[in-house]
């Protein structure tokens, strides 16, 4: 898969499982686990970039006596997934473009 899909795929991921409330690496690792699996590492280069970008903001709160930073989805983050959803149907369009010349190919 070209790794430029798979970064935006990723960041989307990342975003949709903080979407509806804050959360924190492994919660996000765990919720995004039926789904795709990632490495922490990775997962923590996702956030910092989204984090960077704006996509969402951190902030640092103490759990069970540790701290743990906590990720918030922000407006931005929230235009992404829309955006996400609109170039998706479009891959899909031509997705369909070429299984259907399969498709033929196999009828024949």
């Amino acid at each position: 898969m070209d790794i430029q899909l798979k970064k935006g795929l990723l960041d989307v991921c990342v975003l949709a499982a903080i979407k509806n409330g804050d959360s924190y690496g492994y919660k996000i690792m765990k919720d995004l686990k039926p789904y795709i699996v990632l490495s922490e590492s990775t997962l923590y280069t996702v956030l910092k970039r989204l984090e960077t970008s704006g996509m969402l903001t951190v902030r640092t709160a103490e759990h069970s006596g540790r701290l743990r930073k906590y990720y918030r989805i922000t407006d931005s983050g929230r235009t992404r997934i829309a955006e996400f959803k609109t170039e998706w149907r479009e891959v899909m369009q031509i997705y369909q473009f070429v299984a259907k010349e399969d498709e033929e190919n196999e009828k024949a």
